[in-house]
Formats: structure tokens, sequence, C-alpha cells
């Protein structure tokens, strides 16, 4: 544990020199008056870009969070994919006349982003997270509310650059949501009520868990190129994905994060590959554990796993001075005082969604002319588990200031179906593996 008070920062401190560290912000002169919510009687245009499982999910929660609300445009790097998606939405709301998408209007390939996000009033962006940072920039500055899924970048330069148009988003009081549900859910929502009450004291410790079997592989196909082939197992990738570590693990950092009131200022940590071994399983590990250290001394212990037959668990454990609490997605959180007995039993209401209640708050938001910004905040939980990917990595001890300073760009800032892809295999398919020890992260 830090004990090192010196070091210590509260949590004004800590945001204000980290964003100083992404570098300056200079904002446009804005008309402001002409950016406000002008909404409110007007039927709301909504655009999906990246039209995957989780698009589509988001896309029909959004279309059940308002009654005047329309999708009249879709983006996918892939016709199918994007067919697939239209046709499930279709088939749910063509009696509504909230699905309004010609089919000019359906854009595939690389930049069919722009044409999209260019028609509509609200954008939702849930491709693959290496392309968020320039999808995101597009759309606030072209004056677009947004909902975008996590995490919100892989590489350090991606999250500068969310940090940077998270401030002009609040200068032109656009709103952004970010599919970090839990800050929607009610359980962690009370808990964290509970926690600023001073119900657990000062949190010194906590263990963080996403361990599963792991998730799909796409076989590569005759004829694939390999762009094509990465970009149908992005998740294998970490140009694109940034590792399990961000794309689930993320949820339980950023709870971390939430409850502790800071975020973490040095990673250190382990893992590999002992599973997924086969060149079907790209670059990245199957298992990280990461001790995150906090200005406040406490230190989170992390794991995240993809091994089928071992022990499954996603959730957290906190422990303060006063008591202790254990959280999770589906379950019952409970708090204990420092004697083991339970304090409270916070349980989800029935019918109870976040993932839905995102999209309730976000277009509600709008009609009242408020303002949420989730921008920041989930670039910092992003930052985190880019951090935790680097202390695994490497095997070194990574600090905040020197991983958010780092050039070593993943994600290329344009692709076309001819670019080279930024990874590649070797005679026999197999891909370059971090090698603790000897690979370079920053």
């Amino acid at each position: 544990m830090n004990t090192n008070n010196a070091k210590s920062k509260s949590r004004r401190e800590f945001i204000k020199n980290t964003s100083l560290a992404s570098g300056a912000f200079i904002l446009p002169s804005l008309n402001t008056n002409a950016m406000m919510n002008v909404f409110n009687e007007k039927k709301l245009k909504i655009a999906l870009v990246g039209c995957g499982g989780r698009g589509t999910g988001a896309a029909n929660q959004a279309l059940q969070a308002d009654d005047h609300l329309e999708l009249v445009a879709m983006a996918d790097i892939f016709e199918d994919q994007l067919n697939s998606s239209y046709g499930n939405l279709y088939e749910k709301y063509k009696d509504t006349g909230k699905m309004n998408v010609k089919d000019k209007h359906k854009f595939v390939g690389f930049d069919g982003f722009k044409k999209a996000i260019d028609l509509a009033d609200v954008v939702i962006l849930s491709t693959p997270p290496g392309f968020r940072p320039y999808h995101f920039a597009y759309a606030i500055e072209n004056d677009k509310h947004v909902f975008m899924e996590k995490p919100v970048a892989t590489d350090a330069p991606g999250i500068r650059k969310v940090l940077e148009i998270a401030k002009l988003a609040d200068h032109k009081k656009l709103n952004v949501v970010v599919g970090l549900q839990r800050h929607y859910q009610e359980n962690y929502i009370k808990t964290f009520e509970h926690i600023e009450k001073g119900d657990l004291g000062k949190i010194v410790s906590g263990q963080i868990y996403w361990n599963s079997a792991g998730v799909w592989v796409r076989p590569r196909k005759p004829g694939q190129s390999e762009l094509e082939y990465q970009m149908r197992n992005w998740y294998y990738f970490n140009w694109i994905c940034g590792d399990h570590i961000l794309e689930q693990h993320i949820h339980n950092i950023d709870v971390a994060n939430w409850f502790i009131g800071e975020y973490p200022e040095s990673a250190q940590g382990m893992g590999g590959r002992m599973v997924r071994t086969g060149p079907d399983h790209g670059e990245i590990f199957d298992h990280h554990f990461v001790e995150f250290s906090y200005p406040s001394g406490a230190v989170i212990s992390s794991q995240c796993r993809h091994q089928p037959g071992t022990m499954y668990k996603v959730g957290e454990a906190f422990q303060g001075t006063k008591g202790f609490v254990n959280t999770s997605d589906a379950g019952i959180a409970k708090i204990y005082d420092i004697s083991g007995n339970e304090l409270h039993s916070i349980a989800n209401p029935e019918g109870h969604n976040p993932y839905q209640v995102e999209h309730d708050r976000l277009f509600a938001s709008i009609r009242n002319k408020g303002l949420i910004n989730d921008a920041e905040m989930s670039a910092k939980s992003t930052m985190s588990a880019i951090m935790g990917r680097m202390a695994t990595y490497s095997g070194k001890v990574i600090h905040w200031e020197e991983a958010l300073a780092s050039n070593l760009q993943l994600m290329p800032e344009e692709l076309k179906w001819d670019s080279p892809t930024p990874t590649k295999p070797d005679s026999e398919g197999h891909y370059p593996i971090p090698i603790p020890g000897k690979t370079n992260v920053l």
C-alpha cells in the first residue's frame, strides 16, 4: 500500500493535473446560444454508427426512450452487418413510424460514419473502440448529442483526443452518455450514496473481477483480406479492441475509480496466454492481474480472465476503515460494518434495466435542456485500463503521467481497404505476443 502522504492529492487536484498532462485545450469561438438544445418540440433524428450486436441493442433502447424519435441513418464497415441490424430493427419498429432509414441513408465503408452523423441530431457510436475518438470528435464538432459505448479508445493518443473533445462538448452544451451502465444502475448508485455518507469510512483496499470463459471467434474465410479478417475478429487485436482488460474489465476498474473518488497513480501486474495460444486469438492475453495504487493510498487488486472451466466471477469488493461492501452486476449489493454485521442490502428494482436508463436519461436531458457529459470520466477509466494493460504487457511499474503522455499510437487515424494492418501475422499465421520484460508499451 502506498502510505506516502506527500504524494496524496485531492480528487480535484488529480483531475486538474491529468487534464494538463493531456495538452492544452484549444476551443474555437462559438455562438453558444445557437448550440443550445433546441429539440424540445421536434422529432429527434438518430444515426447508428456501428451495427453489430451492441449497436443494434443500443438503437433499440434509444427508440424506446421517447415517443418522438426516428432512426434515419445507419453506417457500418460491412454491408451484411448493416443489413442484419436494419432487418432486426425494422421488424420491431416497422409499424411505429420510428424506422425511417432510406436505402440511400445506409452507408457502408470506412467513411460512412460522416454521412450518417450529418443526418442526425443524436448519434450512437458503437463500432469497435479503436474508432471511437475519431467518430466522437466528428460528432461533437458537428453539434450532435452522443451516446457512445465503452471503452472510448485503445491508446493514449486516443484518450487525449477524447479528453479534448469532452471539453468542447461541455462548451457546446451537448449531452454525452457513455455505456458504463453501472453509473445508471440502482444498486451501484445507492451503494455509492452510502459511501459518500461515510458508512464505509475511507476505502483502503479492494478486489475487482471479470473472470469468464471468453467470447466469440470468427474463423478466417477464403478470400478474406488480412484487414477484413482482423476487423471481423476485432476483439483479438489491440489496435482496435485494446484487449479484454479494456473491453470488459473496464466496468470493474471504473467502479473502483468511482467509489474511491480518484484515478490510479500507478499500476504493476502480470499476465499472459495459457489457454488461448493459437492464431485464432490474435495478439491479446487470456489473463491479467494488476495492482492499481491510488493517490489516497488505496490499493485495488484487479483480475480478469478468459479461460473456460475456471471460476466465473464478475463483481467488486471494497474494504474501508469502518466497513466493507460487495457489489456485482446482477446481484444484491451488501454493506457491512467493520465487525461483519450487515447494514444494508440493496437490490435493483424489478424490471430495472440500466442499458435502457442510459438512453432514458440522455433523451430526457436533451428535451429538458440539461447537460450530461460522461466523456471525461469514461476517458480516464479507459486510461486506467490501458495503464493496466501496459503494466501486464511490460512487467514494469507504469505511472499515470507517463502512460497518458505516451505517443505510442495503436490505432491509425485513417483506414482504407488497401491499408496495411497495424499488426501482421508471421508466415505460419501467428501474431506477435507481448513479452513482459521486453515489450515496449510507452
